[in-house]
């Protein structure tokens, strides 16, 4: 049986710590969204991350384009461009790896091979050149804890981050919350996250 929702906050049971059902419970609740209710969580979501001082404070952001109802940071990437700040993508590699690289208005696009847009005849930035790296979500809790899509891609990249390195901020749907995420070793934990509905500090 799936996880129970609970006023957007999914309660989890020791038994229930397999990642495969749990992201598949997700998914499915985030794809439901209307149209009209995922054009409103972007319009909340951007007034709540432009207040806040990493947002003010960056230079350089990574974000993502959004994909199988993530929640969508656009319109933040707007905001950011006429604020003249430098925005990055993701960019599938080898290995499956990613490296982020220079997203402008305009940029010449091509299509990887999970289907994702991503800027074209640019090289990548280094890791530590960015300010703040925003990742897109399956769940996530109160303890830096963070489900993505299951292919590592994150993970694997920035496993090679260094202390000084970029800020990590997940952006979810308030939905996807969870009492607990199940941890491996590998995983990499989030600083904070911010919904349609609040900004979390994380636990560590």
């Amino acid at each position: 049986m799936p996880p129970a929702v609970s006023r957007g906050s999914f309660n989890v049971s020791s038994s229930e710590t397999d990642k495969r059902q749990l992201r598949r419970t997700l998914r499915t609740q985030r794809r439901a969204l209307s149209v009209f209710a995922q054009r409103r969580a972007a319009r909340q979501l951007l007034q709540r991350v432009i207040r806040l001082p990493w947002f003010l404070q960056a230079n350089s952001i990574a974000f993502y384009l959004a994909a199988d109802g993530e929640i969508d940071p656009f319109p933040l990437i707007q905001h950011a461009w006429r604020c003249g700040k430098r925005t990055f993508l993701p960019g599938l590699r080898a290995g499956n790896r990613l490296v982020f690289l220079e997203y402008r208005a305009g940029s010449p696009m091509r299509v990887n091979r999970l289907g994702i847009s991503e800027p074209y005849g640019v090289l990548p930035v280094a890791l530590n050149a960015l300010d703040a790296v925003c990742l897109p979500l399956v769940g996530f809790d109160r303890a830096s804890g963070r489900l993505g899509m299951g292919g590592g891609f994150y993970d694997r990249t920035l496993a090679r981050r260094t202390w000084n390195g970029p800020r990590l901020i997940g952006l979810a749907h308030s939905l996807q919350q969870c009492e607990h995420i199940p941890r491996d070793a590998w995983d990499i934990p989030l600083r904070e996250v911010v919904t349609e509905r609040q900004w979390i500090r994380v636990r560590r």
